[in-house]
């Protein structure tokens, strides 16, 4: 079983590890499901050693149609990944109706190697996930992060299952989706899947003495700039052994 964690920051990909972790996916901006990191944050993370890092290519949140701009955006954030030395890239693009964004798609693919290339969750809103996933095969995409189409793993394990089923060994199938310590070995038992993909937060109160709680730097959806949510190694390591 293949662990991949989610994380927001280097200091998250040190957590990762030190909980046991296989992988992690670098992210930016997780309030709106995970945008490209910066290129500091990807050197840095790099420089972790003992875990293997992908990051996500992403240029905003929202839907998976891109402009030419945006596209000219992404193509260029995979070529600083593949610079800072990062294992892999994790990316989804769509058509106006729905389908793997194929032309696009395998434009990245080419551009990412010898980096691995994840099809992210974009995957869980296309039209027909069957449809996709022999998409993504014949494009040469490595693996699929889904969670069946549902809010989470646990609702979409039936489909998870299938895709599992379908895809044989020609592409991964990677379940994700609401996972933790209660659900994760039934998730695993109820798909077959090999890899799994969860965050692991906690939060972390600041160290701030002097505090002005009037003022707020982000949207109401934020929370207060005085308590993070962090990637915690402990409870990393608590859901990789609920996995069994």
């Amino acid at each position: 079983m293949q662990i991949e964690i989610c994380v927001d920051s280097p200091e998250g990909v040190i957590a990762a590890r030190d909980g046991r972790a296989d992988r992690v996916e670098l992210c930016d901006n997780l309030f709106e499901g995970g945008t490209t990191p910066s290129i500091g944050a990807m050197k840095m993370a790099r420089r972790v050693g003992g875990i293997a890092l992908h990051v996500i290519i992403r240029p905003r949140g929202g839907d998976f149609l891109y402009s030419v701009v945006e596209f000219d955006t992404m193509r260029t954030d995979v070529e600083a990944a593949r610079t800072s030395r990062v294992d892999g890239i994790v990316i989804g693009l769509l058509t106006a109706d729905g389908n793997i964004d194929k032309e696009r798609t395998a434009e990245l693919v080419t551009l990412a190697r010898p980096m691995s290339v994840t099809f992210h969750r974009a995957f869980d809103v296309c039209r027909d996930p069957f449809a996709a996933l022999e998409d993504l095969i014949e494009i040469g995409v490595d693996r699929v992060l889904t969670s069946g189409q549902h809010e989470d793993a646990v609702s979409g394990a039936e489909t998870i299952q299938k895709l599992v089923e379908a895809a044989g060994d020609r592409i991964v199938v990677m379940a994700c989706g609401g996972l933790d310590e209660t659900n994760i070995a039934e998730v695993i038992a109820k798909t077959g899947v090999s890899e799994v993909h969860f965050t692991a937060f906690e939060p972390a109160e600041s160290e701030m003495e002097y505090r002005n709680e009037s003022v707020a730097m982000g949207s109401e959806n934020a929370g207060s700039e005085y308590v993070r949510q962090v990637t915690s190694s402990e409870k990393v390591r608590r859901v990789i052994e609920a996995a069994g």
